[in-house]
């Protein structure tokens, strides 16, 4: 240090003490103090100091990174697949989360349907950090009470929240509950109902069952032959292989050609084709209650019960994927317990929701096709494990609670007529409007658009406001199940905000 080449010995001396925090008390009740000696070391201190702050605070100025610095950094490494905005979000409570800047941003995509109970839910934290003590993983080769106990959990309330189920999966029959297998995502839900439908197709055909099966004689000769599977525009269904070979969209399937073959698709909604499309060789026919990615689409209950028709007089699974509009989100437990028993699925996929954003999601089968699903036909090594598990059951139980869906039926209406008033000025001008209408239930919500709503959702996110598009020109709100209708209240205002700035008056 500079300050011990002075020949100020005794000041050396005190500058040591009071940064040691030696003998402090006693130099400062000396006579020491009061020596042109101290006075000389200090000023020659204080200055040091002065300079080694300065020094200090221009280096952090010429060395801290920027945020655009720090994301361009981070690119480097990681691979390319998605287009983000030039922030980084670094904390969340309930419905907000924050950027690095300290802004507050209203989240109203929810993580694209996933935060049931909000960012940072207290509840989800005490079990992550109780059951992290306990076990997190052993794999599937034991047996966990956790993995027990939610599956138990998600069978039970889904036959006491639709007693009037009687198909599939609500099956009547003694001892016909159905069963659960676990999986870390929705795209592995389905990759899963894909096998169990295949396996059940080609057992039904080697049986000789089929109700219709006249009509193709081969499949008795080559069971082999009932492996087709059959999807509808506008679905989305997950990117594995498999998954997308189900999601009938060019953008994302063409750069991946060729994919699983024995795929079929027709029109959504559309009950004319059925027959043609669904016959003796298909095994499964997936489609989602409410369209997510495709824009905010219902089916109408028409066509859902065609379907399940098709689908009992050709002997093939009906799979209802409910990762995105299921486990609450409509102010049902399951979207399809908002249509008529008949139309009830065989096969349900569940993911986003359902660990509040721990990856964690399950594919539930009826009696009748666990029945042709034995060990070592389908696995997982991190599906089930008991961490994950901890956490889905204490948010099962809440998703399923009536008075939890309750709220979520009554501020979905709530939301839904508040979005139909904001947009009514930019609908008055009939196919010159630039709003076309709103579409959905309970807390899965869209607006479409007769543009690409792009500006509109970067635009909201100047404004504060979190959206996410999708098919259709659409704007997605899907915001935690938890939110008030004061936060909805902002929700709509920041929206109106955001449409003044964009769209033309």
């Amino acid at each position: 240090m500079s300050f011990f080449r002075s020949s100020n010995r005794l000041a050396a001396q005190f500058k040591l003490r009071c940064l040691l925090g030696q003998d402090f008390n006693n130099a400062i009740n000396s006579s020491f103090l009061k020596s042109k000696t101290f006075s000389r070391g200090f000023v020659s201190l204080v200055k040091e100091m002065d300079q080694k702050t300065n020094s200090v605070s221009q280096n952090e100025n010429l060395t801290t990174p920027t945020v655009q610095d720090q994301i361009d950094d981070y690119s480097k490494y990681i691979l390319n697949t998605y287009s983000r905005p030039s922030t980084f979000i670094e904390q969340g409570k309930g419905c907000y989360v924050y950027d690095s800047n300290g802004k507050e941003y209203l989240d109203a995509t929810g993580g694209i349907a996933v935060l049931a109970l909000g960012h940072s839910n207290e509840g989800v934290a005490r079990v992550i950090s109780e059951q992290s003590r306990k076990l997190c993983h052993t794999s599937n080769l034991y047996f966990t009470k956790e993995v027990g106990e939610l599956a138990k959990d998600i069978v039970e309330k889904t036959l006491l929240h639709y007693p009037q189920g009687t198909k599939g999966i609500y099956d009547k029959s003694p001892d016909s509950a159905p069963q659960v297998f676990f999986t870390n995502s929705g795209t592995e839900s389905t990759e899963a109902a894909i096998k169990f439908a295949r396996k059940y197709g080609k057992q039904l055909a080697e049986s000789g069952k089929l109700a219709v099966g006249k009509s193709d004689p081969m499949l008795a000769s080559d069971p082999n032959l009932k492996y087709h599977l059959h999807c509808f525009t506008g679905g989305f269904h997950g990117r594995s292989t498999g998954a997308l070979a189900l999601t009938a969209n060019p953008k994302y399937q063409t750069p991946f050609t060729p994919l699983l073959p024995g795929v079929t698709t027709s029109k959504f909604n559309e009950t004319r084709e059925i027959d043609s499309f669904i016959n003796e060789r298909t095994c499964g026919v997936i489609l989602e209650p409410i369209q997510g990615e495709g824009g905010i689409t219902e089916a109408t209950y028409e066509f859902l019960k065609a379907v399940r028709k098709r689908c009992d007089q050709v002997g093939a699974v009906l799979i209802y994927d409910e990762i995105q509009c299921g486990l609450g989100r409509t102010g049902k437990l399951w979207a399809h317990s908002n249509y008529p028993p008949d139309c009830s699925p065989d096969i349900v996929t569940m993911a986003k929701p359902l660990a509040n954003g721990f990856p964690m999601g399950a594919t539930m089968v009826s009696k009748q096709v666990a029945q042709c699903i034995g060990a070592g036909d389908h696995g997982t090594t991190f599906g089930g494990n008991p961490l994950g598990c901890a956490i889905g059951k204490f948010v099962f139980d809440q998703i399923s609670d009536p008075q939890f869906l309750k709220n979520v039926s009554d501020n979905g209406a709530y939301f839904k007529n508040q979005l139909e008033k904001v947009v009514e000025p930019y609908t008055a001008n009939g196919s010159a409007s630039p709003v076309i209408e709103v579409r959905g239930r309970g807390l899965i919500l869209g607006v479409e658009f007769k543009e690409n709503p792009s500006s509109i959702v970067k635009e909201a996110m100047d404004n504060g406001l979190l959206l996410v598009s999708a098919g259709r020109n659409t704007v997605r709100f899907l915001p935690p199940l938890i939110i008030t209708k004061d936060e909805i209240d902002i929700c709509i205002n920041l929206f109106s905000k955001t449409l003044a700035k964009v769209l033309p008056a």
